[in-house]
C-alpha cells in the first residue's frame, strides 16, 4: 500500500544519511573518508563504524600522503601486470589503491602521496611514490 509521507526521508540523529555527500568541485582529487563521532576511528567507505559500530559518521578530506603496507603484482584480466597495494592513510584509515611505477619496485613502507582520486578504468585511487626507492644500490 502506498503511502504519500513515505516518498519524503527526514534524517534522524545518527542515521547514516549524509555519509556519501556529494564532494566540493575544489576538491575533485581528494580522497574523503569518514570519522566517527564517538570514538574518533577513520574510516573509508563504510556506513557504521567497526570499532563502536556506531552510525554518526563524518566525511572529511585526506591530505593525501600515506605508507603502502601491502602490495602484489597482478597478471590477470589485464593486458599488462599492474599492482594492487593497501595503503594506510596518514589519517589512519586504509584504502586499496594503485601505485604509478614498475609493479615490482612496489614495497611495504614506501611513501606516497595521491596522484589522482580515481582511476579511469577500475575507479581505485592513484597514488605515486613520494621518494624513488634506491634499492639497487644497497
Amino acid at each position: 500500500m502506498y503511502h504519500p509521507s513515505a516518498s519524503t526521508s527526514i534524517p534522524v540523529a545518527g542515521s547514516a544519511t549524509g555519509l556519501l555527500e556529494p564532494v566540493a568541485a575544489d576538491s575533485k582529487d581528494a580522497i574523503t573518508f569518514q570519522r566517527c563521532t564517538w570514538c574518533g576511528t577513520a574510516m573509508y567507505h563504510r556506513l557504521l563504524c567497526p570499532v563502536c559500530q556506531g552510525s554518526d559518521l563524518h566525511t572529511e578530506r585526506s591530505e593525501g600522503t600515506g605508507t603502502v603496507r601491502h602490495s602484489t603484482v597482478v597478471h590477470r584480466n589485464t593486458p599488462a601486470a599492474r599492482n594492487v597495494s593497501l595503503i594506510e592513510m596518514s589519517e589512519g584509515f586504509v584504502v586499496r589503491g594503485r601505485v604509478m611505477g614498475p609493479p615490482i619496485g612496489i614495497h611495504s613502507g614506501d611513501r606516497v602521496r595521491l596522484s589522482t582520486a580515481k582511476d579511469p578504468v577500475r575507479g581505485e585511487p592513484v597514488f605515486q611514490l613520494v621518494d624513488e626507492p634506491f634499492r639497487a644500490w644497497s
